[in-house]
């Protein structure tokens, strides 16, 4: 099924937008003249020197030491972009002289007032913590970590954890202990900034008993630095006044292209979670060229987009600062006192492009709101979507509420390569239900099991070449076998993303769930997002999760859906029987469950996404204990319902004869 055209970039999209102003740059300093964004997207995967290089070119990236070529080796992995080269990504992060007086970051929190500062206030923050940590004995190489909000004080740390060369690591403050140690203790940190506690809603979380825990289960630590957000003081610790007690000019250590910059970590909802190490360059050049050509982000722009410290798209947010755009952080619930509080939140601060996750606007529909006609969002030229799949009925529900010239640009990437693989832009069309398409530079195609690509089906979403954002490594990997073992498994020298994708002819695409969780019944692949975009449209159901049961004897196995009841709702069989009718009419015959069970609700993780997986395998019989840690859910308690559902089912199979 091929979507509608919803939005059409305008005639003069080379005139007023960023990717505009790259293509002409392109006709007129490399004498290459591209007619649509396929064009242009099949260069930039066909000849990947001159592409990146073109990038490096057009948004002046600074090094002390100019590259010796922009690929040195093309193989994945061990791709080595821009060897020779000397930067450091937070020299490009806080402006330059002339932006001391331009708007960097807008703060607004559940815990104190707000809080603007410009990027001149924001770099002197940056100096006197880089001081700071240089008397606490960090250097090159040193990992600070930091369990704290989205605040300004986060990222004035952040940046200058980075100008030293030292590496840098977050977890939110709603994990609690175990999450954070076993993210934390992997990298052996120096420094760990820490808060006592956070507001959410209008109750305040004290979080100091999990900071001792914390501090106490990582032996190579030597400091914790406070930093006051509410009430709760944590003792023993240097405090974040301290910290900035002296100032000194922002100096910037020059390092290489790959040297690590940040490590990001995998949801850890089946394990440890992987610590996935990202490099100044390949994220400093893959952010230009993704926030600046993909968002239209420049100056005088402002991206608003809700997220924790421990999401991928708060280094995405951050990195907006890179084109000189000014950055809204948000911290707390966004959707409270109601959902009505992001859209409230963006006409006081008048973002130009705002982002928001597909359930969240989903949510919106099913409760009636008009965003369009309550709030004022005329600062709005791009709504950004991603985090799970937005069905048809979003996009469609985006055009009633935004004015007609805003593009809604829905993607799917990652923590792995921080950044997006699909998406769309202001040079692509939105068709109704789908994501535009690969974004530049990313070699994104679909395979079958064999390895051949396909069109019109459903496959596995890969990268056939490689990009500057891949990791630089996984850490504890001295040999790489987990880093190949995570992307290179099934296809060799092929990058594996695990999300089942469909590209259709005309080159958009439409994600349908992870490829481990994909339902596989009789032969037929089946998407687990097609799902809940139908399941959870009824009334009655406010969360959903699909897994499917094989059966050893190579039988059809079971199809088992799992619904969370709406407020004051009966999921009774005539629900059932609607659930059913609605697959079978929307979907399948095939999509139709063996059985729908109502549990209380669903395990995500702390990040929003569902534990599909490991929900199959408590089902299965294995201890819930060893195949998802409660401490990395948003809600552990979730977990119970699944855990005794398994234990029905083994006394069921025990008393069969």
């Amino acid at each position: 099924m091929i979507g509608d055209v919803l939005w059409t970039p305008p005639g003069d999209v080379r005139q007023r937008t960023e990717i505009g102003r790259f293509m002409n740059w392109l006709r007129d300093h490399r004498g290459r003249d591209f007619a649509s964004y396929d064009e242009l997207w099949r260069w930039s995967v066909d000849d990947l020197e001159g592409f990146w290089g073109s990038i490096w070119a057009f948004y002046a990236i600074r090094a002390r030491r100019p590259y010796e070529r922009v690929l040195g080796a093309s193989a994945m992995p061990g791709a080595e972009w821009f060897p020779g080269a000397r930067l450091n990504y937070a020299e490009h992060l806080v402006g330059l002289d002339e932006d001391r007086d331009r708007t960097a970051v807008l703060s607004r929190s559940q815990t104190r007032p707000p809080l603007d500062l410009t990027f001149g206030e924001l770099r002197e923050l940056a100096a006197r913590a880089r001081v700071g940590l240089q008397r606490l004995g960090v250097g090159p190489g040193d990992r600070v970590v930091a369990y704290l909000p989205n605040i300004p004080e986060t990222l004035a740390a952040f940046i200058a954890t980075a100008s030293l060369g030292a590496i840098w690591a977050a977890c939110a403050p709603e994990f609690g202990a175990r999450s954070v140690v076993d993210r934390f203790a992997q990298i052996q940190p120096r420094v760990m900034l820490a808060v006592g506690g956070y507001g959410f809603r209008d109750r305040y979380v004290d979080r100091r008993e999990d900071v001792v825990a914390i501090r106490s289960r990582l032996p190579t630590l030597e400091h914790v630095v406070w930093v006051p957000y509410g009430d709760a003081v944590v003792p023993d610790a240097t405090s974040w006044d301290d910290l900035l007690a002296e100032s000194a000019a922002l100096q910037f250590e020059p390092v290489a292209f790959d040297q690590p910059l940040y490590v990001l970590f995998s949801s850890g909802s089946t394990g440890l979670p992987k610590a996935i190490v990202h490099g100044h360059g390949g994220q400093l050049i893959e952010h230009h060229k993704n926030q600046g050509l993909g968002w239209d982000l420049k100056p005088g722009g402002r991206l608003q987009w809700f997220s924790t410290t421990a999401w991928m798209m708060w280094n995405a947010l951050v990195s907006a600062l890179l084109l000189r755009a000014s950055i809204v952080m948000l911290d707390g619930d966004p959707a409270w006192p109601d959902l009505l509080e992001q859209w409230r939140l963006a006409e006081r601060n008048r973002p130009t492009v705002m982002g928001v996750a597909p359930p969240y606007l989903m949510a919106c529909r099913k409760a009636g709101l008009e965003p369009g006609r309550e709030c004022d969002l005329g600062s709005i030229r791009a709504l950004c979507t991603a985090g799970s799949p937005l069905p048809a009925e979003g996009y469609t529900y985006v055009y009633e509420q935004l004015a007609r010239d805003v593009v809604l640009i829905n993607g799917s990437g990652g923590t792995d390569v921080c950044t997006g693989i699909v998406s769309g832009s202001f040079a692509q069309p939105v068709y109704e239900g789908e994501i535009s398409g690969p974004c530049l530079g990313v070699a994104a195609h679909a395979f079958d099991l064999s390895g051949a690509e396909i069109v019109g089906e459903l496959g596995e979403l890969v990268i056939t070449k490689p990009m500057p954002s891949m990791p630089v490594a996984l850490w504890n990997d001295p040999d790489g076998q987990r880093y190949r073992s995570s992307y290179f498994d099934r296809y060799p020298g092929v990058w594996r993303q695990g999300d089942w994708v469909r590209f259709t002819e005309r080159g958009s695409c439409v994600l349908t769930g992870r490829s481990d969780a994909t339902l596989n019944r009789g032969g037929v692949r089946l998407g687990t997002g097609e799902f809940y975009a139908t399941v959870e449209e009824l009334p009655e159901i406010t969360d959903a999760l699909v897994v499917h049961l094989e059966d050893a004897g190579g039988g059809p196995g079971e199809l088992l859906l799992f619904v969370v009841a709406a407020p004051e709702a009966a999921v009774d069989a005539a629900v059932h029987e609607r659930i059913a009718a609605a697959l079978r009419r929307e979907l399948s015959p095939r999509h139709v469950p063996d059985a729908i069970v109502t549990v209380p609700s669903i395990p995500r993780t702390l990040t929003g996404k569902k534990l599909e997986a490991p929900v199959k395998r408590i089902l299965l019989g294995e201890p819930a204990d060893t195949v998802a840690s409660r401490d990395s859910l948003a809600n552990p308690a979730a977990l119970d319902a699944f855990v005794e559902l398994a234990s029905e089912r083994s006394a069921r199979q025990a008393s069969l004869p």
